[in-house]
């Protein structure tokens, strides 16, 4: 089953292999397409995840600010999510034929 993250009518990541948790897909950051992501200087804190760090999406002069996230250094119950991004804001997560 691959799982793609699509805005704008672009792919920004494609894999076989996320992880479910609290009803998000987390991507290998391995799976996202690097040259439509920055920094974003947001971050948020989860009680069980840890400290999150959020990435703008850009297509085509077009800027979802804050469109994904990641927990750099998650804590140790959410240890599975490490090194992937999970995706909101108007980016459609969908399973693909």
């Amino acid at each position: 089953m691959t799982i793609r993250a699509t805005w704008n009518g672009v792919v920004l990541a494609e894999t076989d292999d996320t992880v479910m948790v609290e009803g998000n897909h987390y991507f290998p950051r391995e799976s996202l397409k690097p040259e439509y992501f920055s920094d974003s200087s947001k971050h948020t804190v989860c009680p069980w995840k840890g400290t999150a760090s959020y990435l703008s999406v850009s297509v085509d002069g077009a800027q979802n600010r804050d469109a994904a996230w990641y927990y750099p250094q998650p804590k140790s119950a959410a240890a599975n999510i490490e090194n992937r991004v999970a995706f909101w804001r108007g980016v459609v997560v969908e399973q693909t034929a």
